[in-house]
């Protein structure tokens, strides 16, 4: 037996582009294609330094504020969704939109609209300043409070104790999610939880697959940017699962070949916004090292798809025209 003849990888799976992502993705490059650049994107369209770089270079252009983006052009917002306000500063600024928001935090927002609508108090649990929590808040800001955590449970008051309910941030840990709801039904016994589980499919899938693996792997790798907070999450679940070691990478050459010391089995995923390319580069960058042998950790099966946004349909170039037009004509400023 050889040196490295020992030496395997447990590839996760499912891992990667989950079905909100690829089509935020597609969302700008069909836009692209359709209405040349430059199309703007409010904040990145996912939190993946790779995804938002290539995208660069094909004509997008991020900004952080809608105020950046000149009157009469296309601006999208990403798949973690944004507040009504967002659509309103869009709208007075003649800008033409397209919502990439993913399907899953959309049913969210309408969650938060339709309890705001009843007179609860809605317990969001999620991570301050997270894009996804930001715009949910948006929807209902007079009836939103966020709990970023069990340890903040002891911070929540409410209004009637009979009338609230928790939503969630759809990227967050499932066990600590639940770790947080049950502590705040400890505190609210009458505590309302939401029709259908907020924890997107994916992110439950991809910490199904690390926990798995992570009791057998030495070190586990995930594939994913610093800013997503699914792949954080990821790290966390692998090392909970019994991983001696977990990191967190964009791209192959962050790894530390000091990380393979003393280890004979590495466990490998990415988060929900990376493209397989980045995960292959990882697998030939640790074949190198010896670890050519890659078994398959499988959690559970994807087929979700998710339709393009509607407003592909539709020649947003001239929509924008007209609305700079109707500004011009109406004489007024852009506030």
């Amino acid at each position: 037996m050889t040196a490295s003849s020992g030496r395997r990888v447990l590839l996760a799976a499912p891992r990667g582009y989950c079905a909100g992502v690829d089509r935020a993705v597609i969302a700008v490059e069909k836009a692209l294609e359709q209405y040349g650049a430059p199309i703007y994107v409010r904040h990145e369209i996912v939190h993946n330094k790779y995804v938002v770089q290539t995208l660069e270079k094909k004509g997008a252009v991020f900004v952080e504020q809608t105020e950046e983006v000149p009157p009469g052009n296309i601006v999208m917002f990403s798949a973690h969704g944004v507040a009504p306000t967002v659509h309103e500063e869009a709208e007075r600024g003649r800008l033409a939109t397209i919502d990439a928001t993913c399907p899953l935090v959309t049913k969210v927002h309408k969650e938060a609209v339709r309890f705001a609508k009843e007179d609860y108090d809605i317990l969001l649990i999620g991570h301050e300043g997270h894009e996804e929590v930001i715009g949910t808040t948006g929807e209902a800001p007079e009836h939103i409070q966020l709990v970023d955590g069990p340890e903040d449970v002891a911070n929540v008051e409410v209004r009637d104790p009979s009338r609230v309910v928790w939503l969630s941030q759809t990227t967050l840990s499932v066990d600590e999610t639940m770790e947080t709801v049950d502590a705040l039904q400890d505190k609210f016994p009458q505590l309302l939880s939401p029709p259908s589980d907020d924890i997107c499919y994916a992110t439950q899938n991809r910490q199904l697959a690390v926990k798995q693996m992570g009791a057998d792997a030495d070190l586990v790798i995930v594939v994913g940017s610093r800013n997503s907070s699914n792949s954080k999450r990821l790290v966390e679940v692998a090392k909970l699962a019994g991983a001696r070691q977990a990191y967190l990478v964009d791209f192959a050459d962050e790894i530390d070949e000091s990380w393979l010391e003393g280890v004979s089995t590495v466990g490998l995923t990415s988060g929900a916004s990376v493209p397989e390319v980045l995960v292959e580069q990882v697998l030939e960058w640790l074949g190198q090292r010896g670890f050519e042998h890659v078994e398959i950790v499988k959690a559970a099966e994807e087929s979700i798809t998710f339709s393009l946004p509607k407003e592909l349909r539709r020649d947003l170039r001239e929509e924008a025209a007209a609305l700079v037009a109707e500004r011009q004509g109406t004489g007024t400023t852009r506030q």
